[in-house]
């Protein structure tokens, strides 16, 4: 990622900005700063040229950031929802432009080693109504982080890999389980680090290998 591009700045000052409310415990400086974060990133990314799966993923994570702001039941089920789609969005980007990586056997074994451990340590304390949507969610994201890897390489298999732990962290709260100081900040910094390196691995993919149909009169913007 070009750091000194306008928008790229206005998304990292957006997030010290969330991160620095949620550690101080503000919660008027979390409300503004959250919404904000996926956009400026997916207007970043349209300016570099991303295809529109790549938006599509960002903007279904705005809206599963609005969805949570709210302490609500059907509003957790919505947000899940919405970043659920966000991870098919990813699925099919990785399947359609991805390139198959190196160890895809040894992280398919791991993923689903902690996928099957996960699901089962929360399942008992995880309220009744929920279990079967969120095994079904920890299914998909594992997925979305496996292919991450396998496909379009380091930066995003890491980005896949904090998507994860940002919401299991999210997970062990809904378990009622004990939780560090400050557990919003912790599962905010995990996000946005996930979701801006999703990016980044992608855009890298594209560049280093660019779709069949861009070499026909459409360029990307390699824009600083």
């Amino acid at each position: 990622m070009r750091l000194r591009h306008p928008l790229l700045a206005a998304f990292l000052l957006a997030a010290l900005v969330d991160l620095g409310s949620l550690a101080a415990g503000y919660d008027p400086g979390h409300l503004v700063a959250k919404p904000l974060l996926m956009p400026l990133l997916a207007a970043y990314a349209a300016l570099r040229g991303a295809p529109r799966l790549l938006l599509a993923a960002l903007l279904c994570g705005w809206g599963g950031d609005v969805l949570l702001l709210s302490g609500a039941e059907p509003a957790f089920l919505a947000g899940m929802a919405s970043f659920a789609a966000g991870h098919v969005c990813y699925l099919v980007l990785f399947t359609t432009y991805g390139r198959p990586h190196a160890y895809q056997t040894f992280l398919l074994a791991c993923y689903g080693v902690l996928l099957v451990n996960t699901v089962a340590v929360l399942w008992p304390d995880l309220p009744a109504g929920l279990r079967l949507p969120v095994a079904g969610y920890s299914l998909l994201l594992t997925v979305m982080a496996y292919r991450a890897g396998t496909r379009f390489g380091r930066t995003a298999g890491i980005g896949g890999a904090l998507f994860m732990l940002s919401d299991t962290l999210i997970a062990t709260g809904v378990a009622d389980w004990p939780q560090p100081p400050r557990p919003d900040l912790w599962i905010m910094l995990t996000y946005i680090a996930a979701q801006a390196l999703l990016v980044s691995g992608a855009l890298k993919a594209l560049d280093a290998h660019p779709p069949v149909a861009r070499t026909y009169g459409e360029v990307r913007s390699t824009t600083p």
